[in-house]
């Protein structure tokens, strides 16, 4: 056949094909109209969602066909249903209905359903474009007190640019976090995937078990030890021979979970370990998750030098061009009082604060206090104004009857100075933000070694402190450890401003792993986790404009 033949033939095909892609286009721009007037549009079935997103990318294409690249729609499907390893829902992506047009090419399909197919693939790419960049559920709709960080990427932009230098199949890896945090959550979450075969049966409750006793539970408790990886299985053969006995082994294996939940490592089986020993990994895979999605809220840059605390887990790190410089514990806010999840730049440090006390506190704790002991003030080193501002005036305490005054009159400022007694200790850690939080010394040390430590008002109480502090101020001239010190010594309020702010992300997890491997899960103090999660196993709402372009 002479080639002048063959491109007769092949222009002949094109002519003919040409109008049933016409008539999808125009079928497509027909949907996108719809969606601008306000209607709820469904494609193949199934409602669109990326109602904001959807119109900015088919304008930017005059409407044309975006699928017409089998590759790429194949790619769509294995990385939607690789989605789910990231804590996501294929189905929320319209996987199933995608997935029965998989074995079908859009040429046997009528320009209508086309287009629907189109739109459908589209949308679905578009929501996991979001989810994974994002996040699915918007954190600031489930706390008052929890300010998400949006990306300033337009992901119609992205899906674009995506299609055309074919990068499906790099999507996830792109567009999810890189921090070693996430991607070793990742790691747990297949471990706990492959523990959902392992029957789970409760242990029962009963009396405490000490070292050296034995209990009719104690096999079990080893089996769950293993399972979990607490205990290596060549460590319980010794155990084989008194069946029940809880013994050396075995008490070092129940320290290593309870250091890894949190709990008192004291080696003691009792109610609270029992409950830890018996969560399932269905359970603790939906903790995981959430954590997940928390992780999908931060930016993608944490900066070179950066502080985080997990609330949830009374820590603080100090990162520095990826390596943990710093790790301590913190006091965090009590339940009634819960410290707020946001992030900021520690800008300056203050030694030896004042503490001017909220009105809150005044009122609901100092007041009552005051009332019981009259010298509380003194000791404490407290100095009492009436009024606010420069036209406040210093009033003797004994002269006040505390008795006359209320949560909704009490005219008084209690500002407590620099020394030894002062809540905030010897230093604090200020990035001003509307919650008036931040973090700060303490005197009352004892508290650090509880395991579970909500006793602050709100505001991040930090073990280590001047470790902290010394390495904010490193490289600052004058600012020595020794000079720390005497600044300290000297009892003067001192204000050093940072040369270059330092990132701190105030965060609420209650899994993580440690740069050792090690899987960590935590009591979810403030409750947050069960509406995460029942918001994570919803099916998508329409995609809001602000997940869609946040420039």
């Amino acid at each position: 056949m002479s080639s002048g033949l063959i491109a007769m033939r092949a222009m002949l095909l094109l002519l003919c094909l040409w109008p049933l892609g016409s008539l999808a286009n125009d079928a497509i721009r027909e949907r996108i109209e719809a969606i601008h007037q306000g209607f709820t549009v469904s494609a193949l079935g199934e409602p669109l969602l990326a109602l904001d997103a959807l119109p900015e990318f088919y304008s930017h294409r005059d409407y044309a066909l975006a699928w017409d690249r089998d590759e790429d729609r194949d790619a769509l499907l294995e990385t939607i249903s690789k989605a789910e390893r990231h804590g996501l829902v294929p189905s929320d992506y319209h996987y199933n209905l995608l997935a029965t047009f998989a074995a079908r090419t859009p040429d046997d399909l009528n320009p209508e359903a086309r287009a629907d197919l189109d739109l459908l693939l589209t949308d679905s790419l578009l929501l996991l474009t979001s989810h994974l960049l994002h996040g699915k559920v918007n954190g600031e709709s489930l706390e008052a007190e929890w300010t998400a960080n949006r990306h300033a990427q337009r992901i119609d932009e992205i899906v674009t640019q995506t299609l055309e230098n074919q990068q499906i199949h790099t999507l996830i890896k792109r567009l999810t976090p890189s921090q070693s945090g996430y991607q070793q959550l990742l790691t747990a979450r297949e471990f706990l995937q492959s523990l959902l075969v392992t029957p789970w049966e409760p242990i029962a409750r009963g009396p405490t078990i000490r070292p050296g006793m034995t209990d009719s539970r104690v096999p079990l408790i080893r089996q769950r030890l293993i399972a979990m990886g607490d205990l290596r299985p060549t460590e319980s053969l010794e155990d084989q021979v008194i069946e029940h006995h809880y013994n050396d082994g075995l008490v070092a294996a129940v320290t290593r979970f309870q250091d890894r939940h949190g709990l008192d490592t004291d080696g003691l089986i009792g109610r609270r370990t029992i409950a830890s020993l018996n969560i399932t990994p269905q359970e603790k895979l939906a903790q995981l998750d959430a954590n997940l999605e928390r992780w999908r809220w931060l930016p993608e840059e944490l900066g070179d030098t950066h502080i985080i605390v997990n609330i949830a887990g009374f820590e603080l790190r100090m990162v520095r061009e990826g390596e943990e410089i710093l790790k301590t514990r913190v006091i965090v806010g009590q339940p009634y009082r819960q410290t707020p999840v946001f992030s900021d730049r520690i800008r300056y440090l203050v030694f030896n604060p004042t503490w001017t006390v909220p009105r809150t506190i005044m009122t609901e704790d100092q007041l009552p206090t005051i009332r019981r002991d009259p010298d509380y003030l003194q000791k404490m080193d407290f100095t009492v104004y009436r009024g606010w501002g420069v036209d406040r005036e210093r009033v003797d305490p004994d002269t006040i009857d505390w008795w006359l005054f209320s949560e909704n009159n009490f005219p008084f400022q209690l500002v407590q100075e620099p020394g030894p007694h002062n809540a905030l200790g010897r230093v604090k850690f200020m990035f001003p933000n509307e919650y008036d939080i931040y973090l700060h010394d303490t005197p009352a040390r004892s508290l650090f070694s509880h395991s579970e430590r909500t006793f602050s008002s709100g505001c991040i109480r930090v073990e280590d402190s001047f470790r902290l502090a010394s390495l904010l101020l490193e490289g600052q001239d004058d600012w020595s450890r020794e000079q720390i010190n005497r600044a300290i010594s000297s009892r003067e309020l001192t204000k050093v401003y940072l040369k270059e702010p330092v990132p701190v992300y105030l965060e609420y997890w209650t899994s993580w792993v440690d740069s050792d491997g090690t899987r960590h899960f935590r009591n979810d103090i403030y409750g947050r986790n069960p509406r995460l999660i029942a918001k994570l196993t919803e099916k998508p709402r329409t995609l809001a404009p602000d997940q869609a372009r946040t420039d």
